[in-house]
Formats: C-alpha cells, structure tokens, sequence
C-alpha cells in the first residue's frame, strides 16, 4: 500500500512549475542550490524553499560537500506516483476499449439501416 501522505506531498511538489524545472534541471545530475537558482528570476531563498518542499516530498536528496549542499534526485516516490498513475490509466483504457466495441456496433447497425433503405 503506498503511503497516501507521501503520494499527497509528492503531487503538490509537482503543482508548481518551479519546482518542476528543478526535478528537470536534476534529471541531468547534482547541481548545488547556486546552479539551481541561475536560470530564475528569483531568489536563492525563495529556491531554497522550493528545495524544501521537494526534499519533504521525498523527490530530492541533498548532501554536504564540504560548503556545497549538492542535491540529487530520488527516484522512489516519482515510482509510487507512476504507479497510482498507472493503474487509473489501464482503467481508463479499458472503459475507453469497451466503448470502442459499443461504437463499433452502433456503425454497423446504423450502416446496416442505411444499405436497406
């Protein structure tokens, strides 16, 4: 069973863009907090915040290296979110493969009804 207040704290650390740039910008390896503020218009405090968020999400690990604080991506609860994701999806298809056939048979009858006339 996944964690539910993990699941939650992930899909807010996902509403917001920002923070999503950061997990992008991550997806290509460590940068420190510095690296990560450069290509926004905001503060290093207001990133540091972001970085917050994603680190209590799970989304994010960040370590010390001697007055670096590199952060890195953690793979496990964007897992679990995929996962809730995915089953939701395969419900979805096969709602969607039981209309296809239910649409399939109404063009036959109204085909059918259409050649007879």
């Amino acid at each position: 069973m996944l964690d539910t207040e993990r699941l939650d704290a992930t899909f807010f650390a996902l509403a917001d863009p920002t923070r999503r740039a950061i997990l992008a910008r991550l997806a290509s390896g460590e940068a420190s907090v510095a690296e990560l503020t450069a290509p926004f218009a905001i503060s290093q405090p207001a990133i540091s915040r972001h970085l917050k968020v994603l680190e209590k999400a799970g989304l994010i690990q960040r370590s010390r290296d001697a007055q670096r604080r590199p952060c890195r991506l953690e793979p496990k609860p964007m897992q679990e979110a995929n996962a809730w994701i995915e089953r939701y999806r395969e419900l979805w298809e096969r709602s969607y493969e039981r209309l296809d056939v239910l649409l399939a048979e109404a063009m036959k009858t109204v085909g059918g009804s259409t050649s007879s006339d």
